[in-house]
């Protein structure tokens, strides 16, 4: 594929949130933002997009953190994991709180691009782009995160799963940002992990991604709450909660490990394409679903 120049654009460097949204402001949609950069200059390259204007949003410090929150529910105040939306790839993975109690997250971040790429490429970049194969919003789906936005008014938080309208397409409104994303706290008796399936063994697009999270009774036996997520095979990443029901509130075993794997496989919505047919990423999400859950248990039970 030919790579051509950069189109002109005019280059702006705020220093805070209210500054950058001003500025985005001022040029009426015709700004974006810009982070890491890995998305979006290439697609400036191959002329997808041709903004006047680029904001960059790198020397807003407010928006580079990794904090661990106390307690354990989906507030700033209850706990979690909470993620400044400049965050790097690198900086996740080599978190050990990511690795130790987010391990869906850092199971994504493991297999993302190369390493030059992660220490670029921002977590709030990868939702932002909204690419169908994106790595880290199967995982997030899986974890119930939420994200918060601002504008000029104010801001405003919502669930991941209301973020993503198509490809390359979100919510946000172009005087708006992602500041960050909040995981709520995942005990001692949940876990869950992210498989991928590439052509290549790394630094390659997922044909298909499935993200499992489990959370048991006291005696790790009953699931009592399941959320499974695929990523690359619809025009967002999905939820399917058919599945979900087939493990939550059971013991599972493994009539219903199966059933929830072919439910999920059977309510993708994948395309056919140069990388794989829709027939065969419908039947690996079956296959990964069932390895993904087998592995999320086997990981709580350890």
């Amino acid at each position: 594929m030919f790579i051509r120049r950069l189109p002109k654009f005019e280059y702006h460097t705020p220093s805070t949130v209210r500054e950058a949204i001003a500025i985005a402001g001022k040029h009426n949609g015709d700004a974006k933002f810009i982070a890491g950069g890995t998305d979006l200059l290439l697609a400036m390259k191959k002329r997808e997009i041709m903004p006047a204007h680029l904001v960059s949003l790198n020397g807003i410090g407010e928006l580079r953190y990794l904090t661990v929150l106390a307690n354990g529910k989906p507030s700033e105040e209850a706990g979690g994991l909470k993620i400044g939306a400049l965050t790097t790839l690198a900086q996740l993975l080599a978190s050990d709180a990511v690795k130790k109690d987010y391990a869906p997250l850092w199971d994504a971040v493991d297999v993302m691009a190369s390493a030059q790429i992660r220490s670029l490429a921002t977590i709030g970049g990868n939702l932002c782009s909204a690419v169908p194969s994106a790595d880290t919003a199967p995982p997030l789906l899986a974890m119930d995160a939420s994200i918060e936005i601002v504008n000029h008014s104010g801001k405003r938080t919502i669930p991941l799963n209301e973020f993503f309208n198509g490809p390359r397409q979100t919510t946000l409104g172009h005087k708006e940002i992602l500041t960050h994303i909040l995981i709520p706290k995942m005990d001692s008796s949940s876990g869950g992990c992210y498989l991928k399936l590439m052509r290549r063994n790394a630094m390659d697009l997922a044909l298909v991604a499935v993200a499992v999270c489990l959370k048991l009774d006291e005696t790790k036996k009953v699931c009592k709450e399941a959320r499974i997520a695929l990523g690359a095979v619809a025009p967002t990443p999905i939820r399917v909660p058919e599945a979900e029901a087939m493990l939550a509130g059971k013991k599972i075993d493994e009539m219903q490990i199966t059933e929830a794997a072919k439910i999920a496989g059977m309510q993708c919505h994948p395309i056919s394409d140069i990388r794989a047919t829709l027939e065969y990423r419908c039947s690996m999400v079956e296959v990964l679903t069932k390895r993904a859950i087998e592995r999320t248990l086997q990981r709580i039970q350890a």
